[in-house]
């Protein structure tokens, strides 16, 4: 159960205390007003005082100096929706939440807070890291990581290599080529722009807040080599810190499931728009899902989808080719299994083929958006064609038709209107929209 707050909160603004809970995430410590009565400084305390749960390293300074930090500091960033009747914390389960966010204390824009992994995951994770070095529980994170034989080889390096990164859990870093890994330092958003593949100008801690951003989830660092101001279908990255991260705000998809017709068949024509654009782009990166729930797309207010949480994407370089370690086992550390078990293999980049996204697209998210909505005999030919599309027994070629053959389908049943900001009013002058 989640502690309360007692009645003598109600009489502090909601934005007050809003911001109190985000200072306290950040500097592990605050003081009250002296006119706050104790047993609310005594209950505050114990409710927000967060720390290492959400940085992820244990210094209450280890995002000094980084994108988020300045939100926090120099901007502002408020989280008073999450706030409940009672003035209570949000469920631990959750993984994201809304926000508002403002660089002039005037415009409010909704923004996204992420944890990148969930408490459950973070407890584990800290255990493993101090077990790592026969360390009590309260040990110092930061200081057992820098210890390690991989961080050591980081310190070292003058570029990020596939030799670096392998062994890491996630999908973004399976297959590896060096012209992917050098996207990852040239974009880095933690550190001042070099516009240099080399790392010379990362300091010990960039490196570490790197390599620990990319063990535990790398949806900010595909956020930031792949920005949605240069077309790619995801949110603004605004910054990240350990375990945490804000984003542009979406709406998930699961909310549209009740939608209209026609906005039914503008999300799913968005959507298999989206995974035809992961598929072939102009720089010749196939992008996969390796599994998909709803959570993982979202829908801007002005209709526009996008890709929502992209921590179980991976990537294939088409251009250069990707360098894969295979053998069991190889390069496991601790920073393999921040996530999940140390063992946990993940699939082959040669298993991967091209309807692998649309076979589960087409399986677990747009029947709930399609079936039975529109009038025979459109509904059957939907149908039809979801069958095919999901069908993972059929080769790539007949999966990517019946993809095609939805698309055509659905272009005529999507509506063109305000409601329909992101393509209105172009759609009135090109049926392209």
């Amino acid at each position: 159960m989640e502690p309360q707050l007692g009645p003598e909160a109600a009489a502090l603004r909601p934005g007050w205390l809003a911001l109190l809970l985000w200072v306290s995430a950040l500097s592990c410590s605050f003081s009250l007003p002296a006119s706050s009565p104790s047993s609310l400084v005594s209950q505050v305390r114990t409710s927000y005082n967060f720390g290492r749960t959400f940085l992820g390293l244990d210094k209450c300074n280890a995002c000094i100096g980084t994108s988020i930090c300045k939100k926090f500091f120099k901007e502002e960033i408020r989280s008073d929706n999450w706030l409940a009747s009672h003035l209570g914390l949000p469920p631990d389960f959750l993984l994201s939440y809304p926000a508002n966010y403002s660089d002039d204390s005037k415009i409010w824009r909704p923004v996204e807070i992420f944890r990148l992994v969930s408490k459950y995951q973070n407890e584990i994770s800290d255990r493993r890291i101090c077990a790592s070095a026969s360390a009590p529980k309260t040990c110092s994170i930061e200081r057992v990581l820098r210890k390690t034989e991989r961080f050591q080889k980081w310190l070292q390096a003058k570029r990020l290599t596939p030799d670096l990164v392998q062994g890491l859990a996630s999908p973004l870093l399976r297959c590896p080529s060096q012209r992917l890994l050098d996207r990852v330092v040239r974009r880095y958003a933690e550190v001042a722009d070099a516009g240099s593949i080399f790392m010379d100008h990362f300091t010990d801690r960039d490196k570490l807040r790197l390599l620990y951003t990319l063990a535990v989830n790398s949806h900010p660092i595909l956020l930031q080599i792949f920005p949605g101001a240069e077309g790619w279908p995801l949110p603004k990255y605004l910054g990240s810190c350990g375990r945490f991260l804000v984003s542009t705000s979406t709406r998930p998809l699961q909310e549209f499931y009740g939608a209209p017709p026609d906005q039914a068949a503008d999300l799913a024509y968005q959507l298999l728009g989206v995974l035809e654009s992961l598929r072939s782009n102009d720089l010749n990166y196939f992008f996969y899902f390796t599994h998909i729930d709803a959570g993982m797309f979202g829908v801007f207010n002005n209709g526009h989808l996008f890709i929502r949480d992209a921590s179980a994407v991976g990537v294939i370089d088409k251009q250069e080719g990707s360098q894969e370690a295979t053998r069991a086992g190889e390069n496991k550390d601790i920073f393999s299994c921040l996530v999940s078990g140390c063992q946990v293999q993940l699939p082959s980049c040669e298993s991967v083929s091209e309807k692998q996204s649309l076979v589960l697209v087409c399986q677990k998210l747009l029947p709930r958006l399609l079936q039975g909505r529109f009038p025979s005999p459109v509904q059957d030919d939907i149908d039809s064609a979801l069958a095919q599309c999901g069908d993972s027994t059929r080769p790539d070629p007949e999966v990517l038709g019946a993809a095609s053959w939805l698309k055509d389908i659905l272009r005529p049943l999507r509506t063109c209107d305000s409601r329909f900001a992101y393509r209105y009013p172009d759609c009135k002058y090109n049926d392209k929209f």
